[in-house]
């Protein structure tokens, strides 16, 4: 799973899961593992230890892995979920393309 059709900064939405609906920013790509790290989608809280004595520990909020099958690219000239296609272009550069509109995304 070294091959992911999306990239950090696609904005994606998610299709299953306790978070199914929501849409958010790529933050992170984890390819080698076969998840993204996406905004304000999968939260999970986490509370630290204090440091020095006598202060109080600290409630740390961040956003957890999901499978990147569990998202779908939503088509910058559609606004609708797509499906993402790669072509060759003649100057011999690959190129993302949704399924959806058939345009370059």
């Amino acid at each position: 799973m070294n091959r992911l059709r999306i990239k950090s900064g696609d904005t994606v939405k998610v299709l299953s899961g306790k978070d199914k609906g929501k849409t958010g920013k790529v933050i992170k790509v984890m390819p080698k593992i076969g998840k993204i790290t996406v905004e304000n989608v999968s939260l999970h809280t986490r509370f630290e230890r204090s440091k020095k004595a006598g202060e109080g520990g600290k409630k740390v909020t961040f956003f957890g892995a999901i499978p990147v099958s569990k998202v779908q690219l939503i088509d910058p000239n559609s606004g609708e979920p797509s499906r993402v296609t790669f072509t060759f272009l003649e100057n011999g550069s690959k190129q993302r393309i949704a399924k959806a509109s058939g345009k370059a995304v």
